[in-house]
């Protein structure tokens, strides 16, 4: 199937993109990497009248630190995340997530501000940025404003990206010395989207864990906290005790959407198993 008939506009600002998004509204998408858009134009689930390229704005690349968070700009590729080293050091926690993007072909193109208004609950970014308590920093006509990753994702495929905005960078903390941060999910194949996955980060205190973060992909509308499991794991040590405590809570708190091919009570478990593994990985790297 081809994609219906669009109007084709490459964008010279940001400025200009918010001008045509305000002309244009619901009739209009923004075109970065497309490994999604172009997907669904050729297939007619979407069919915008103009497509605005973003490809253009150099204002959008680029990752740098900027005092205490890393800035990652919209137009910065999965695989120029994987092979930073400025991510390697101060958000380890993307460096190995990355791998587990689809293929490498996909990670040459597809984008980290593409990813994070898509919002797919079984994507890498959104539930990295989650456990990493970072923000969405979009642009509209009201200037540039800073949404907390707790409040941008509102459901499935929604965000609080208003419809003349658009997602410009996202920014990180920057890891402090002892901060542990994990990520591990289970896919039918590697580079499919995660049946559940599971990214997380704590503050070490010793041999315990503080400041505990844990964000689920594959289970919920939007990437999703367990908060009660977070509150629990506060002040202990991930020993095995804490592991099987821990696990029980969350099956507990968790209720998983099930998709075409695993049942609900099938994700509790899977994401339990995956919750045990992270806190072991924890308790083994604290013990060097």
């Amino acid at each position: 199937m081809k994609a219906a008939a669009f109007d084709y506009v490459k964008a010279d600002s940001v400025a200009q993109v918010i001008e045509l998004l305000q002309q244009h509204g619901d009739d209009a998408r923004v075109l970065a990497g497309g490994q999604t858009l172009l997907a669904t134009l050729n297939m007619r689930l979407s069919e915008p009248a103009l497509l605005i390229d973003i490809n253009g704005l150099a204002a959008l690349r680029g990752i740098e630190r900027q005092g205490e968070v890393l800035r990652i700009g919209a137009l910065v590729t999965h695989a120029e995340i994987e092979r930073s080293e400025l991510v390697a050091r101060h958000a380890p926690l993307l460096a190995q997530a990355a791998p587990h993007i689809a293929h490498r072909a996909i990670r040459n193109r597809g984008t980290w501000g593409g990813s994070l208004a898509y919002a797919d609950p079984a994507a890498e970014w959104p539930a990295c940025l989650l456990a990493l308590g970072g923000t969405v920093v979009v642009q509209g006509p009201g200037g540039v404003r800073r949404i907390a990753a707790d409040d941008f994702f509102l459901g499935l495929y929604t965000t609080a990206l208003a419809p003349d905005e658009i997602v410009i960078a996202g920014e990180v903390p920057v890891a402090r010395e002892g901060q542990w941060q994990g990520m591990t999910q289970l896919a039918r194949r590697h580079g499919d989207y995660a049946v559940v996955g599971l990214a997380a980060t704590a503050q070490r205190r010793g041999a315990a864990l503080a400041s505990v973060r844990l964000a689920f992909m594959g289970v919920a509308a939007t990437p999703w906290r367990a908060r009660r499991t977070e509150e629990l794991l506060e002040g202990r040590e991930p020993d095995d005790a804490t592991l099987a405590m821990a696990a029980a809570s969350l099956r507990a708190e968790i209720e998983p959407l099930p998709d075409l091919t695993h049942s609900s009570e099938t994700k509790r478990h899977l994401a339990g198993v995956l919750l045990q593994r992270l806190l072991a990985c924890a308790r083994r790297d604290s013990e060097g």
